[in-house]
């Protein structure tokens, strides 16, 4: 019998942490498009739940008969590596139009639980025209059918849109297009993890532009840390356990989002907290209950996630030029100890581009080795790898992760 409990606690103990894994990599899961990982999340939404109010302060809501449960992940900082992308080849981030779009989509499919990509499209456009600062959608031009169906793709792998007859793409090809949709209203509700909704900030459509990064702090702000005007000083002014409850959270967020947190970039109150015996032994506890593996090193501190389950982006990975390229040019950042002007990356992605001439074909206009560098540190950055020092782009220590220390042969071995 006791074999037998032992089983189950130790089943209990990976499905928690398996379920926790799958929430940071999609916040946002439906019954109908990932079953068995909403499954396994309503059966363990208990731990699972605990886990991420007490080390991250995020909410998670599981609604079984609606079928979806959502994480609401707030970042005390913004963070601009994580753009919505395109569904389709490239997977480019979306641009100002795509995210206007997005925002008039969701807003009018509120309207009924059934629409067509027509009836839609018409009713975006009359939002549209009656916004003065919106510029008018024009389904007749084909750069704009395309946006609008990235918009709506996106919100079909989200499963706030269920295609019922004919198929999204086909609107990019004729505007007379026929395809019906059914609308999951709560789920388009859930599509904003903010502490504060944007409606409770009333501002000329003139003063937005000068007040954006005040504006986007407003709506991260959780007055559960007191009442300090943004992240960035919830530890000011606060009593002792709002204080280390904003130390705990702003750390563990880090941790469980970011591929290294560096403690060069924590502030003086978070390294402390991080190197205290509390924080210490949280970190373990941590890790070991969400299935990570714990790195510490002295420059800084990641989780690992051996099944590769909790992260949406992988590197190394060959499942863009840019990423090959990424893994290529960091050889080169990582022999130079004062680091590597743009010029240099661009002369290697030059050879490169020369040695492979069936590769990377996107690559071979007039700028383009200037863009494959641009794109490749890009990735390298977001990766938490290399960063700008002045002019010269330096390798950071999680880099010597993927130094080439030489082959050796099989004899050599034995």
């Amino acid at each position: 019998m006791s074999n037998l409990a032992n089983q189950l606690v130790i089943a209990e103990q990976e499905d928690v942490a398996r379920g926790i894994r799958l929430l940071l990599a999609t916040p946002l899961l439906s019954e109908r498009l990932a079953p068995e990982a909403f499954d396994l999340i309503r059966r363990r939404r208990e731990p699972i739940a605990k886990w991420f109010d007490y080390y991250c302060g995020w909410q998670l809501l599981v609604e079984p008969r609606l079928g979806y449960v959502r994480l609401t992940k707030v970042r005390a900082q913004a963070d601009p590596t994580r753009p919505a992308r395109r569904s389709r080849s490239g997977k480019a981030p979306f641009d100002r139009r795509r995210y206007t779009l997005l925002c008039l989509v969701a807003a009018e499919l509120l309207a009924a639980p059934v629409t067509t990509i027509g009836l839609l499209a018409d009713r975006v456009t009359q939002a549209a025209a009656a916004d003065p600062v919106i510029d008018p959608f024009d389904t007749s031009a084909r750069g704009e059918r395309m946006a609008y169906v990235d918009v709506l793709r996106m919100l079909e792998s989200y499963g706030a849109i269920e295609v019922v007859d004919g198929a999204t793409e086909a609107f990019v090809g004729s505007e007379t297009a026929k395809v019906l949709y059914r609308v999951d209203s709560t789920l388009v509700m859930r599509l904003l993890a903010a502490p504060n909704g944007p409606s409770q900030f009333t501002l000329p459509a003139d003063d937005i532009a000068g007040r954006f990064d005040e504006l986007l702090a407003a709506l991260r702000r959780e007055r559960r840390y007191g009442d300090a005007p943004d992240a960035a000083h919830a530890a000011d002014g606060a009593s002792e356990v709002q204080r280390n409850l904003w130390l705990r959270h702003s750390i563990f967020r880090r941790l469980v989002d970011d591929p290294v947190v560096y403690r060069a970039e924590l502030s003086a109150a978070e390294l402390a907290y991080l190197s205290s015996p509390t924080g210490r032994q949280l970190l373990r506890r941590a890790a070991e209950q969400g299935g990570f593996l714990l790195e510490e090193r002295a420059e800084g501190v990641l989780f690992v996630d051996p099944d590769a389950l909790a992260t949406d982006g992988k590197f190394p990975d060959d499942s863009s030029n840019a990423k090959v390229a990424a893994l290529l040019l960091l050889d080169v950042i990582t022999a130079s100890a004062v680091g590597v002007a743009p010029e240099q990356l661009s002369a290697e992605a030059d050879r490169l581009l020369r040695e492979f001439p069936r590769w990377a074909k996107g690559y071979r206009g007039d700028e383009g080795k200037e863009q494959l560098v641009t794109d490749a540190v890009a990735v390298l950055s977001e990766f938490g790898l290399v960063a700008f020092s002045g002019e010269v782009v330096v390798a950071l220590p999680a880099a010597s992760r993927y130094v080439v220390t030489g082959a050796r042969s099989s004899e050599e071995a034995v």
